[in-house]
């Protein structure tokens, strides 16, 4: 691919309209440093300095499609909360689109408070709902996700996963089933929970832990052919067309009907691996729905996981970075 190619495609992005469905939360961080043991406990104390809140989750993934320009709209279910209320603010701050996400007062906005000294994380407070959301609730969001599809017509549809209960089966079921109806593909990134309800999917991201776990299956090294049987394994059960499966730093692996490749990861400096599947996912669909080229949005998606790690806390990507780290390694 030649390097005005891989211009043309980042600028095609910013057309390219995609739905993020699933489980949204705030990350809280407590920055400050550490000098001492406490008196009381054998733990250090933390002096604290700033507070910053970021987002995570499924609104992470909606994050990064934002910073690479594509008009994004988010579909989840909050608490009538402040955590809540700082998520939707961050969120519509990037442009992304908050209309259809949900607030309840049957659940509490997700939060995870990290505890920050000298850059590492000392300790992490979660406050979370993991039970489905309510009959009403799955109703409402349907509603709204049907009304965006009709309305919008997207390119793709992600479902995010996190166990948190907004994916349930019948809404898995139910988007993947209207989707497929309405000609729209679907990229998955799944959990543990309902790894197996995703069934006839177009694109299935899981991690190689979450594939032997979700499969109980066990690989004794990473390579194509136990990739091959990977595929197999999860095409069997899912009906889906294409795995895409992360492989840490080994890389990532894809399997289409006529293509497969293992992409090994490049060389970086990694300073924190938290929100790097969400920039992966976030990119191999956008990357996909674009260009329907798999290849592609593996090679891109690969280099996007690994320039994220070497940042601390999740952050999303940053469009002007990746096409130079793209071009400098795909273009011929």
């Amino acid at each position: 691919m030649e390097a005005k190619e891989i211009q043309q495609l980042f600028t095609s992005l910013s057309s390219t309209k995609i739905g993020v469905i699933g489980d949204i939360m705030l990350d809280t961080y407590w920055w400050g440093f550490v000098d001492r043991i406490s008196p009381e406990a054998p733990v250090p104390i933390v002096s604290l300095q700033r507070k910053e809140i970021r987002v995570g989750g499924a609104a992470n993934v909606a994050l990064n499609l934002g910073s690479l320009g594509a008009p994004t709209t988010l579909f989840a279910v909050i608490g009538k909360d402040t955590e809540g209320a700082d998520l939707q603010q961050l969120l519509k701050k990037q442009g992304i689109n908050t209309n259809y996400v949900i607030a309840t007062d049957t659940r509490v906005t997700t939060n995870k408070v990290r505890v920050m000294g000298r850059n590492q994380q000392m300790m992490r407070l979660d406050h979370e709902d993991t039970n489905d959301i309510t009959t009403k609730e799955e109703d409402q969001l349907l509603a709204n996700f049907i009304e965006y599809v009709n309305k919008e017509k997207p390119a793709l549809i992600i479902l995010e996963d996190y166990n948190k209960g907004v994916l349930t089966e019948r809404i898995i079921t139910t988007v993947i089933d209207y989707c497929k109806t309405h000609g729209i593909a679907t990229a998955v990134d799944p959990k543990q929970k309902n790894f197996l309800a995703y069934k006839g999917c177009t694109i299935f991201k899981p991690n190689l832990k979450e594939v032997k776990e979700g499969l109980k299956i066990a690989i004794d090294s990473v390579d194509e052919k136990n990739m091959q049987k990977m595929h197999k394994a999860l095409q069997e059960n899912l009906g889906h067309e294409i795995s895409f499966i992360t492989l840490s730093e080994h890389g990532v692996y894809y399997e289409t009907a006529s293509k497969h490749q293992l992409i090994p990861t490049h060389i970086r400096n990694i300073a924190d691996v938290s929100g790097a599947g969400d920039t992966v996912i976030a990119v191999a669909s956008l990357v996909y729905a674009a260009t329907k080229n798999m290849s592609l949005a593996a090679e891109i998606s690969n280099i996007a996981g690994g320039m994220v790690c070497e940042l601390v806390g999740t952050a999303p990507i940053n469009k002007k970075d990746l096409e130079a780290e793209a071009i400098k390694l795909l273009a011929k």
